[in-house]
């Protein structure tokens, strides 16, 4: 018998309490739970990480792409309150000619 060989056999054959008692594995719930830490640590890691790659606007560029959105959402505001204004005269207009 080798030397590797003799060691996998008195391994096994260490404690009666451990060869009598298969090994059982976590169940699966047990495993992720007790792994969250980790997980929330590395996650957080990575956050950082991302969070140094990002190329965060200027207050300048801020303030003209904040006025570009008010007078973008003013124009079509008015558009919109146009056409509902020509649709609804189209409406009374065809309900007076077709209406009685």
């Amino acid at each position: 018998m080798s030397t590797t060989q003799a060691a996998k056999l008195n391994s096994t054959q260490g404690s009666p309490e451990r060869a009598e008692r298969p090994s059982r594995e976590r169940p699966e719930w047990l495993q992720k739970l007790l792994d969250y830490p980790d997980r929330a640590r590395t996650f957080l890691h990575e956050v950082r990480v991302e969070m140094k790659q990002v190329t965060w606007p200027s207050q300048s560029e801020i303030r003209s792409t904040t006025v570009v959105v008010i007078l973008t959402t003013f124009f079509f505001a008015f558009f919109l309150w146009l056409v509902d204004q020509i649709a609804s005269w189209g409406v009374v207009r065809f309900i007076k000619l077709f209406g009685h």
